[in-house]
């Protein structure tokens, strides 16, 4: 939309929506449409609905309209009208719109619009691949388009199975994409349309329209793969004199290796990142560079900020690429900025799941000092249990050359382990502390000019790890004698 268009619109005039098949999870491709529709609407003191196309009887199903609905919620991103709150063009669930869609279909059928088609699946098949292997592109042949009224009805009496076909007229519809640009396509390739199985079931691209006409929709915002639809949808508002919304078609997401984001990319559902412990901050402000950019160097957005900052004009046309160390980066960031309470209540569920902790007994106080010195280390909080599981074993396993420093020899090893141990049984438990122990042990690695001789082996022998927070920091939450008897137990391992 030009500057001089948006003139035209008062606030409020806007009207984004987000309409989601509960056939499946919610796609970060999904999440991240609903994102760019949330915004444009906000941005521009505009309503954003929630609708959901539930026609598909056979694929959808309430948990899948769950996931949707409470990972948005997750998210931060609310609707202003929705199957579970109303609104002013309820109902939000195509299924209770049976009748709405009723009154259109049966206007193109007596408008000459739209006709029966009795073609059998077979049929239909063999003509697809009788075109295909012509070279030609495959489409209806019309077969039915001119049946007399007297047959239609002998053949609806007989109930043969049956579908409702559009009749596409051969032109070239065009429209101007707010991403794109000019875009045309000659619907003459396309053959007559199939947009309802019978007048009480409704196919995508009609029920579509009708949706976003009798909604009031003013902008429909959704992705690349869509835009094969809109000549279709276009030439059904013409049929019934509607006017068209604006469209914006959104860039494909895609892996690393360019194809189309999918699974086997790694995760690719809202519910999979939850599960792997990245934040909605993170999420969302990782989603809005998917194919947008700000304009500068600035990476952090809030939802508010975005909201604030956001412009159609500024989404690219090529896909957005999927780097997952750019998720990482900014979830490392708001991992940062939560307080040690709050990620130690969001690591707990981890803890719990590996049998490191049980709910009951859990002890939050020890758990936020082990959380603490680990939380600026955290890419996702699932990291937490790999990273601390060492805190709540009672011996550990590891290979000893995991406590070898450079080229040091097991001798060398034992002797820097009775060093620590000699010097870290001299504090007494009241005295046991982060600061004694640092003090204490630096104070005597300076005399070798070696840090690493003496605080490699003993960093290993608590932990069993290659890479850890400082063994300081680990001593204290341990405890005087779990880390005496950590020592002890990897001067064994070397002694064997």
């Amino acid at each position: 939309m030009t500057p001089e268009e948006f003139k035209l619109r008062k606030p409020g005039e806007i009207r984004t929506r987000f309409a989601p098949s509960p056939t499946g999870v919610l796609h970060i491709g999904g999440a991240r449409t609903t994102l760019f529709n949330y915004l444009f609407a906000k941005k521009h003191e505009g309503s954003f609905v929630l609708r959901v196309e539930d026609t598909d009887l056979e694929r959808s199903s309430p948990e899948f309209e769950k996931d949707i609905v409470e990972n948005l919620q997750w998210l931060g991103i609310e609707w202003d009208e929705g199957p579970d709150i109303g609104g002013k063009y309820e109902p939000y669930r195509q299924t209770q719109r049976t009748e709405i869609y009723r009154k259109y279909l049966e206007k193109l059928l007596a408008e000459d619009k739209a006709y029966y088609c009795f073609c059998s699946e077979q049929e239909l098949e063999d003509r697809r691949q009788y075109q295909m292997s012509q070279g030609f592109t495959p489409k209806y042949s019309g077969k039915c388009a001119d049946l007399d009224k007297e047959t239609v009805k002998k053949y609806l009496a007989e109930g043969r199975p049956t579908v409702i076909r559009f009749r596409v007229i051969p032109k070239k519809v065009s429209f101007n994409d707010l991403i794109r640009g000019k875009v045309e396509f000659d619907t003459g390739l396309t053959g007559d349309i199939v947009i309802a199985k019978n007048l009480d079931t409704p196919l995508y691209n009609l029920a579509v329209v009708i949706d976003d006409f009798e909604m009031n929709i003013s902008h429909v915002i959704r992705g690349e793969d869509h835009i094969s639809n809109t000549p279709k949808q276009i030439l059904l508002q013409e049929a019934f004199g509607m006017p068209q919304p604006t469209y914006a078609h959104l860039p494909l997401i895609l892996g690393p290796d360019r194809t189309k984001l999918s699974k086997r990319h790694g995760s690719a559902s809202v519910t999979d990142f939850r599960k792997e412990g990245y934040l909605p901050e993170a999420l969302v402000n990782f989603m809005a560079f998917l194919g947008w950019s700000p304009g500068d160097d600035r990476e952090i957005y809030s939802l508010a900020s975005l909201t604030k900052e956001f412009s159609l004009e500024n989404v690219q046309k090529a896909g957005a690429i999927f780097n997952v160390k750019k998720l990482d980066f900014l979830n490392g960031f708001y991992i940062r900025q939560r307080s040690p309470e709050k990620i130690t209540e969001l690591c707990l569920p981890y803890f719990i799941g590996a049998g490191l902790v049980t709910k009951e007994e859990a002890d939050l106080d020890f758990l936020q000092k082990v959380v603490s010195i680990y939380q600026e280390r955290l890419k996702k909080i699932s990291e937490i249990v790999e990273l601390t599981d060492f805190f709540f074993k009672e011996k550990l396993v590891f290979d000893k050359n995991l406590l070898k420093w450079k080229e040091m020899s097991d001798k060398e090893i034992q002797q820097s382990l009775d060093k620590s141990e000699k010097i870290l049984s001299k504090i007494k438990t009241e005295g046991w502390n982060k600061e004694n122990i640092e003090k204490v042990l630096l104070s005597e690695a300076e005399k070798t000019g070696n840090r690493g001789e003496l605080l490699w082996p003993l960093r290993v022998a608590l932990t069993g790890k290659e890479a850890s927070a400082s063994p300081f920091e680990i001593a204290e939450i341990l405890g005087r004698d779990k880390t005496l008897k950590r020592i002890k137990e990897a001067k064994e391992l070397i002694g064997r």
